[in-house]
């Protein structure tokens, strides 16, 4: 140890310890990757589609036909790809009992292994668009907000309003907020066009451009209110309208309460 110390202060120690520290780092996150990213086995995946048959002939197949081939009242299912099973089950949206209303976000009725193993069924029918890996999605590093915002603009906000809060369409259907989405199933409905959303195919927005947009809509989730409440960020001129009606409700209701009292 003694003779250790001697070198402590000489100066190709400190380089040397900053190239060791970072050996290690990175040998760390190269293990850790490999060991989240191993892909399963021909067995593993048949037993997996297996196990989404079964469930599907269970809570699906009534619906969507036994071999998913589509109903009066459900369309067929070949060839959606395992992503769009996996942001229609993962978000609640199926199953649903009435199936000439709108799907609703809620409480998903699968467990992830279930979704998973639906997904895969449904994925060995026909090709179709795959669940993004989180490899995919990293809109942090791939994403750029200011491009974001302009996409989200363009392509988005005449249904999901400005802000991402959601607005109605036509025929009593409505375009639901994009808060509280994960950053998968955003992905997701961008390849897919769930109900009235239509598909934006890569060639329409690219895999950079859809991150930038998921990576706008992140951070319009934390931003502060520095104005006070919201009020649903539908713009100036309803928010506007909204206090007007309100002040002015309340000013008549004093002005009545008033005149009662002076009788």
């Amino acid at each position: 140890m003694k003779r250790l110390s001697r070198f402590r202060r000489h100066r190709a120690v400190a380089p040397l310890l900053l190239v060791l520290a970072l050996l290690s780092i990175g040998t760390t996150f190269s293990v850790a990757g490999a060991s989240t990213s191993t892909p399963i086995t021909a067995a593993e995946r048949s037993a997996l589609i297996e196990e989404g048959k079964e469930i599907f002939l269970k809570g699906c197949s009534s619906c969507h036909g036994l071999n998913a081939e589509g109903a009066t009242i459900a369309p067929s299912l070949i060839g959606v790809g395992a992503a769009s099973v996996d942001f229609q089950v993962a978000t609640g949206r199926m199953p649903m009992a009435d199936m000439s209303q709108q799907a609703m976000r809620k409480a998903p009725v699968y467990n992830e292994r279930e979704v998973e193993a639906l997904a895969a069924y449904v994925a060995s029918l026909a090709p179709g668009p795959e669940i993004p890996g989180e490899e995919h999605l990293n809109y942090e590093r791939d994403g750029s907000l200011a491009e974001g915002g302009e996409l989200f603009r363009t392509n988005c906000a005449m249904c999901h309003n400005f802000a991402g809060q959601g607005g109605a369409l036509t025929r009593g259907k409505y375009a639901p907020t994009v808060m509280g989405v994960t950053s998968r199933h955003i992905y997701e409905a961008m390849i897919t066009g769930p109900q009235s959303m239509p598909v934006f195919s890569d060639k329409t927005i690219t895999p950079e451009e859809k991150l930038s947009i998921i990576k706008w809509i992140k951070a319009v989730e934390v931003e502060p209110q520095l104005g006070g409440a919201s009020l649903g960020r539908v713009g100036p001129v309803t928010e506007g309208l909204l206090v007007w009606t309100l002040g002015l409700g309340l000013l008549i209701g004093v002005a009545v309460w008033l005149a009662m009292k002076a009788r």
